[in-house]
């Protein structure tokens, strides 16, 4: 599947919430999605509440469709209580490479 938008964000969790946020996001609806082609979710390694979240989609209009859903509301209603401040946008395309867990 070839992925044609995407972004990676970077979320500062409120302190003692990072985990929670992580666990939130490796639940997120959009996992099971056949048009999510990538999801990624990491923690920094010198700041263990800052995580960022690498994103690619099959186009704008399915990611648009997905964050338009009552799950993905759900999802942003819950992260937004762990945050401490604006989560941080980069526009990404992922082109390759490998992730092995």
């Amino acid at each position: 599947m070839t992925v044609n938008h995407g972004f990676h964000a970077t979320m500062t969790a409120r302190p003692g919430k990072a985990d929670e946020l992580i666990e939130l996001l490796l639940d997120a609806p959009s996992l099971p999605r056949e048009d999510c082609v990538v999801f990624l979710v990491g923690r920094s390694a010198s700041n263990p509440d800052v995580v960022h979240v690498t994103e690619g989609w099959t186009s704008p209009e399915a990611h648009a469709e997905f964050f338009a859903s009552e799950p993905a509301q759900a999802l942003v209603a819950a992260l937004a209580p762990l945050l401490a401040g604006e989560s941080q946008y980069a526009d990404e395309v992922p082109v390759g490479g490998k992730a092995a867990f």
